[in-house]
């Protein structure tokens, strides 16, 4: 009888240091961390699908104003410039900007295959005009139209018309110029342009007139004002996504549906012709993961195979809010970093993780958001988005009654232990 014990207490030893070895890791919750100086200003990035640091995380691009809660004036400057991760966060001004937004900022972001070289857009009397500075010279060159999105290559961009933009979305495009197209519902003399960032040359690709002739069932265009925004070039630059938003009157209600097509403007294609397309991302050259509702489906983040109708569900139950989401760097697209607006009465913003292959979220904290943000133009947004190399997360949230400011999450031991 005291063998037998003896046997059963060992073996239940052997067990329990068996589970202890081989249970899955415990990851501490991570702590987010502001790395924007706070000496009573404000500092917020572009938009969360911008390269937002160098090639080596050490440089983190940020906009600072002395203001919030209003709509940039005309005569509203702005300082842009970037945080150095590796000297104590300290904050190296580049220049300033007349051009800029709540929602996407200047547009600022690195140039692909570029070190050096930062791009932001600003206005220049009647116009407006992007400017390309290497941060270690200074020197700046300033193209003739503003930028949106940039090639992978770095040698060009995809601009649009940032006028008519502010009138149909506050907050989304700029002041200053005054849109020539506004009482005209499908101009053609605007829309979708390439640039080029070495000569400065500039060709219009797309225009509203060009795409409200492509119909769409059950919808009289001509009833409507018609505009774009949300434009990105795939991985490998030869297509890049656009939205084409509908709406009766400024401001107001709107519908969208989503295009691709080469990067010369033709080969178009409705990818999502559900007209409820909101924030989405390339997963790869051929594949878009966005949130949607297709036709008798619910709201939810989805995965779309361009140029074909084939489409499937991400993250049903997990991920069933919108919000700006991108894949994590280096983890072969089996990451999701994902925000939300904000949920309950608490206004709590909720930041997270999704990994793809075993349907699992991990929460990286739920930020509270001032009633004062409750405001379609001037709220804040997570906006979330990856450093480089995948180990960290960068957002921007008001949560700590200091106003916007910039924070890092570290994320490496969380992706680490699925790699």
């Amino acid at each position: 009888m005291k063998n037998s014990l003896i046997f059963f207490v060992l073996a239940a030893w052997v067990i329990c240091q068996t589970t202890l070895v081989y249970a899955a890791p415990q990851v501490k919750e991570p702590s987010a961390k502001a790395i924007s100086p706070d000496d009573g200003h404000y500092y917020w990035f572009g938009y969360y699908d911008k390269l937002l640091s160098d090639p080596k995380d050490r440089y983190v691009l940020a906009m600072r104003t002395s203001f919030e809660h209003r709509t940039p004036t005309a005569e509203d400057v702005i300082q842009v410039g970037m945080i150095d991760l590796k000297r104590g966060n300290r904050w190296t001004k580049l220049g300033e900007t007349k051009a800029w937004g709540w929602q996407q900022g200047c547009m600022l972001q690195f140039v692909p295959g570029s070190s050096e070289e930062v791009i932001w857009n600003d206005r220049e009397g009647d116009h407006f005009v992007s400017h390309i500075v290497n941060i270690k010279t200074m020197k700046v060159r300033t193209l003739s139209m503003p930028v949106y999105t940039l090639s992978p290559d770095g040698q060009t961009a995809l601009g649009l018309d940032f006028a008519r933009l502010q009138i149909r979305r506050p907050g989304y495009g700029y002041v200053g110029v005054i849109d020539k197209t506004l009482n005209v519902q499908a101009p053609e003399s605007t829309g979708i342009y390439r640039i080029n960032l070495q000569s400065g040359e500039s060709k219009l690709l797309i225009t509203p007139a060009k795409i409200v002739g492509i119909p769409m069932e059950g919808v009289d265009f001509q009833k409507f004002y018609h505009w774009f925004n949300h434009l990105l070039i795939s991985p490998d630059g030869s297509r890049f996504i656009f939205l084409h938003r509908w709406q009766s009157k400024p401001n107001g209600s709107f519908d969208t549906r989503m295009f691709t097509a080469n990067m010369d403007g033709n080969d178009l294609f409705v990818l999502d012709g559900s007209g409820k397309t909101s924030h989405f991302i390339w997963r790869d050259n051929d594949h878009v993961t966005m949130f949607t509702q297709p036709v008798g489906m619910k709201e939810r983040f989805y995965l779309f195979r361009d140029q074909s109708n084939e489409f499937g569900v991400i993250g049903e139950e997990l991920m069933p809010r919108n919000g700006h989401c991108t894949y994590v760097p280096g983890t072969k697209n089996e990451w999701i970093l994902n925000d939300t607006y904000p949920e309950t009465s608490a206004r709590l913003q909720t930041l997270y993780l999704y990994h793809v292959p075993t349907n699992r979220k991990v929460v990286l904290g739920k930020f509270h958001s001032p009633s004062v943000y409750n405001n379609a133009e001037w709220r804040c947004d997570l906006h979330p988005w990856s450093s480089r190399d995948g180990k960290k997360v960068f957002f921007e949230s008001p949560h700590e009654g200091k106003g916007r400011r910039v924070y890092m999450i570290d994320i490496s031991e969380i992706i680490g232990n699925e790699q």
